[in-house]
């Protein structure tokens, strides 16, 4: 094979390495990817709680304004400003999340990965890529040839 036409360093597999393992850091970024896209939900769920709230404050201005005082007050003192959770905002869930289950799975997905394959990331996927591609063809390069970053 032209070395040209190689993937970098980075995303071959360090000699000494099985499938097997191969496969399994694969699998453990596969869950990463998916706590990565939990997290972005949870944001989601966070502003959107957030943008609720504010919407609702306007809400009860405007019912108050238009002489529903008393309902106004009762959705206001009921639900403006509420816990989503027991004693918590979603900003605290955010933060209890991020630096609970998610810093852990980072870090102990990043620790498989430093012992195992010497810290290389998406080796799994890398492999897949030089099966799968046509070798030699334009736009099936193995890395770009833009002098970015994983120009050879």
């Amino acid at each position: 094979m032209d070395e040209a036409d190689r993937p970098t360093t980075e995303h071959q597999r360090p000699d000494g390495v099985d499938d097997a393992t191969v496969e399994a850091l694969g699998k453990l970024s596969e869950a990463l990817e998916v706590i990565e896209d939990a997290r972005g939900h949870l944001y989601g769920f966070h502003r959107l709680t957030g943008t609720a709230d504010l919407a609702l404050g306007e809400a009860v201005d405007l019912l108050r304004d238009s002489g529903h005082a008393e309902l106004a007050d009762r959705i206001s003192t009921e639900l403006v400003g509420r816990n989503v959770i027991e004693g918590r905002w979603t900003f605290q869930i955010m933060e209890e999340y991020d630096d609970g289950y998610y810093a852990t799975f980072k870090r102990l997905e990043a620790l498989a990965r430093d012992e195992l394959v010497g810290g290389r990331r998406h080796l799994f996927e890398a492999e897949m890529k030089e099966d799968r591609r046509t070798h030699g063809r334009r736009h099936h390069e193995a890395v770009p040839h833009d002098g970015g970053e994983q120009s050879p």
